[in-house]
């Protein structure tokens, strides 16, 4: 592993890279967007202490615009950064003791280590793929946003994450390695011991380096590569399964230990917030948190006395404490203002339909509000509202670059909302969700219903 200073350091200015998708925004390479400069960081394990969190959240502060988001996959992004400020930002992130690996990032289970229910601990698997695949793991050859996931298991597995290389504990030490999905989508093709997964995942990043960086491992011939490993027709994973819908709130872990999920609104959220809350953390006897998928962390270690202040603690900052509130079945990209790709502010309109249209956030349904076609937040959704030159593109059950199945115009979002809230009022069947009542009437359905006189 390098310092992070130490990784940037070493050019005059740091490469900026525009706005595109498969660009990967690293403190090397920041990306530039509507309200200055980006950089995304994956800290070694996935883990902070709470005096390393709250040095971030002020050097964001200091050297950017103040506001620090947790992407869907548990990444933190710092964002309003100039190019003269991104080596300051690095400089006090390493003295802060902040280590981010080299090479491709690699999401582990955020639990790891701690949780009984797990069947492995991701961060040893981890730890066995950099000490021996570094170079690999470092290659500029690889795809830019190449994806390697590593779950041990337990309450909150990463079951729904999509990754182009999925390494998945299972009972007796075995590890399933797959490719190109989530948990149920992914292609199997080695199951084994510890050392066999390293193998085949060695097998795995060869192949995509000698494809050259435009390579995923949806581009890779399965069938050969199946053949290449061994036989693998019958395997099927076998565990780690979710017990728990949503990371958010108390949770009391098999071996006693008592955590904390908190969720940022959309994501987002100002680093005075971030350090006001960090700092009554760490006051309840809290030295640690775990970034989790779905834009939050986890507390760690928090006496069950100190859990009602805290709770209000996170609710007077302005995050999520209780699962399933409507922002957390929303995806919102940073919209227009912070984004310069983006036609529409993406949270203005998430209030509004969170306020306007109560009825569609029953739990079932997933929301994605993309600024443009670029889709940035969010890949498949239930209902997606892309902002487009003209107005607002409608998507069901798709993609923010799909083909809509309305279009409407910019002014005349008001009257589309109401006949949102009018279709799902009037058209939701006896125990239907909002989901399902959307799918059953679909594209066409939609289109009529917004489109009406």
């Amino acid at each position: 592993m390098r310092s992070i200073a130490g990784s940037i350091l070493k050019a005059e200015k740091p490469d900026i890279v525009g706005m595109q998708r498969g660009a990967c925004p690293a403190l090397a390479a920041p990306m530039q967007t509507g309200d200055g400069l980006l950089v995304r960081l994956r800290p070694a394990g996935g883990t902070l202490s709470i005096s390393q969190f709250r040095h971030l959240a002020s050097a964001a502060a200091r050297h950017g615009n103040g506001v620090v988001e947790i992407t869907a996959r548990g990444n933190l992004q710092i964002r309003g950064l100039q190019t003269e400020s991104v080596s300051p930002l690095a400089g006090e992130l390493d003295a802060a003791g902040i280590i981010i690996p080299d090479g491709v990032a690699v999401e582990i289970s955020p639990l790891h280590g701690i949780d009984a229910d797990e069947f492995a601990d991701a961060a040893d698997m981890e730890a066995m793929l950099r000490s021996k695949l570094g170079d690999l793991l470092s290659s500029r050859h690889l795809a830019p946003k190449l994806s390697i996931l590593i779950d041990g298991g337990g309450r909150f597995s990463l079951s729904a994450l999509i990754a182009d290389i999925r390494v998945v504990a299972q009972p007796a030490g075995q590890w399933l390695v797959s490719i190109a999905g989530d948990e149920e989508g992914a292609t199997p093709l080695a199951l084994g011991t510890a050392d066999a997964a390293v193998g085949a995942v060695r097998d795995l990043l060869q192949t995509l380096i000698a494809h050259g960086r435009r390579t995923r491992a949806r581009d890779i011939d399965k069938a050969k590569l199946r053949a290449h490993l061994r036989e693998f027709d019958s395997i099927r994973s076998i565990g780690p399964a979710p017990t728990k819908a949503s990371f958010v709130g108390v949770t009391k872990l098999r071996n006693g230990r008592t955590i904390l999920g908190v969720r940022l609104k959309f994501g987002q959220a100002r680093a005075t917030d971030l350090i006001s809350f960090l700092t009554s953390a760490e006051n309840a006897g809290a030295r640690e948190i775990r970034l989790a998928p779905d834009r939050g962390f986890f507390v760690i270690d928090l006496a069950e006395t100190a859990m009602p202040a805290l709770l209000e603690a996170a609710i007077c900052c302005g995050f999520s404490v209780t699962a399933n509130e409507p922002t957390e079945q929303i995806a919102a990209c940073a919209g227009a203002g912070a984004c310069g790709s983006a036609f529409y502010d993406t949270k203005a309109l998430a209030s509004q339909l969170i306020d306007r249209i109560p009825a569609l956030f029953d739990g079932s349904l997933k929301l994605h509000l993309s600024g443009c076609a670029k889709g940035c937040a969010h890949r498949r959704a239930d209902l997606a509202i892309v902002g487009a030159a003209g107005g607002y593109d409608f998507v069901v059950d798709g993609i923010a670059a799909d083909e809509p199945a309305a279009r409407i115009a910019g002014g005349g979002i008001d009257f589309a909302i109401e006949r949102l809230a009018r279709l799902i009022e009037e058209e939701r069947g006896a125990g239907e969700s909002s989901a399902d009542c959307l799918k059953r009437l679909g594209p066409t359905g939609l289109a009529e219903a917004l489109q009406q006189e």
